[in-house]
């Protein structure tokens, strides 16, 4: 049984886009993390007006159907929700350090070759048929979502993505615009484009 699970955890393995690739780079580590590290510029005392990064659990879609636009289920409890509410603006960091790949491969999660990405843009709420989709994607990687408090009146919401940001090798970061972004697959299509 042992043998049996190294084995299948051997076909798991990631297998990352070349690094030339940028902005599929981007697509792949959005769609593989189910977290992200937000970014935003603090309405609290005492660390008012500076910038306070907060964990969110995030989606781009169901896995193995990637739309690239990072979902996140809030409410405005949430202290960092809160901040979005005076100035939307914030950023997005995810590193495929938050999946097994970089430990397999031996990299340290700060290495470039751990690829990770930053994405700056703004949080909205989303309604309608975008927020059904937003419920699919977060539900169908974040179970747990659907047992939580109701009175807390919790809301989909979107990262409207301004610009990326890929470190995925040596050699300094990359900028991908977003249009380079959403036209990037994440995985190669079987006919090998």
């Amino acid at each position: 049984m042992l043998l049996y699970l190294i084995s299948m955890h051997l076909l798991i393995r990631l297998i990352i886009p070349p690094h030339q690739e940028v902005a599929r780079v981007a697509r792949f580590v959005a769609h593989q993390c189910d977290w992200a590290s937000m970014a935003t510029i603090s309405t609290h005392k005492p660390v008012m007006g500076q910038p306070f990064s907060n964990v969110f659990s995030v989606s781009d879609g169901p896995r193995g159907s990637s739309t690239g636009v990072p979902y996140l289920y809030l409410t405005s409890m949430e202290v960092s929700v809160q901040d979005l509410q005076v100035n939307p603006q914030a950023s997005l960091s995810m590193s495929l350090a938050q999946t097994d790949y970089c430990k397999q491969q031996g990299f340290d999660p700060q290495s470039p070759l751990c690829a990770h990405i930053i994405l700056s843009g703004s949080v909205i709420q989303v309604n309608g048929t975008e927020a059904d989709y937003a419920q699919k994607a977060l539900f169908s990687r974040h179970p747990e979502m659907m047992e939580w408090p109701k009175d807390h009146d919790w809301f989909f919401a979107k990262f409207n993505i301004t610009q990326v940001w890929v470190l995925d090798y040596f050699g300094g970061i990359k900028m991908v615009s977003p249009e380079e972004y959403f036209q990037a697959a994440p995985h190669k299509k079987q006919n090998g484009q």
